[in-house]
């Protein structure tokens, strides 16, 4: 399932000055909000259910009640996040290898799609050593060598 749903409620969130945004928990959601707050784009990332931001409330929850809490970053009034978009969508997935990931980094355009910006990261959907699901920011898997679809960008 591509991460439609946590790129329009980070959208409508920052837009509407919100502090703290519920988003559902899945390794997903996890992931990407992980390389967000990583890159400084996110204050802090907790565990809690739909109407309760305590993390010991995660444990005892359902899995349709369990939520990942991230908290939106300001300065100066200005969210961060500018923008988080999808790359691929359910009508057209966009594979990229190696070398059109390292093209994308160092400004040029690769299967359609705009080369990176400054200050701007994307996500990649890969596969680790043992053929699970992993998600790198772009950067990281050029480092890797490794190549997978392209998911979201944020700047």
């Amino acid at each position: 399932m591509l991460p439609h749903v946590l790129c329009s409620t980070l959208s409508n969130a920052f837009k509407a000055r919100h502090s703290l945004v519920p988003l559902r928990y899945t390794a997903e959601n996890l992931a990407i909000l992980s390389l967000l707050l990583r890159h400084g784009f996110l204050l802090s990332l907790s565990r809690g259910t739909k109407d309760s931001t305590e993390p010991t409330s995660f444990l005892t929850a359902s899995e349709q009640d369990r939520r990942i809490w991230a908290q939106l970053k300001y300065r100066d009034d200005i969210s961060v996040l500018g923008s988080v978009e999808l790359i691929s969508h359910p009508s057209k997935r966009i594979f990229c290898e190696w070398d059109d990931l390292y093209n994308l980094t160092i400004g040029r355009r690769a299967k359609y799609v705009r080369p990176m910006m400054f200050g701007e990261i994307a996500v990649v959907q890969t596969k680790d050593g043992r053929g699970r699901k992993a998600w790198m920011e772009i950067r990281d898997a050029v480092r890797a060598k490794k190549g997978g679809e392209l998911l979201v960008r944020a700047r």
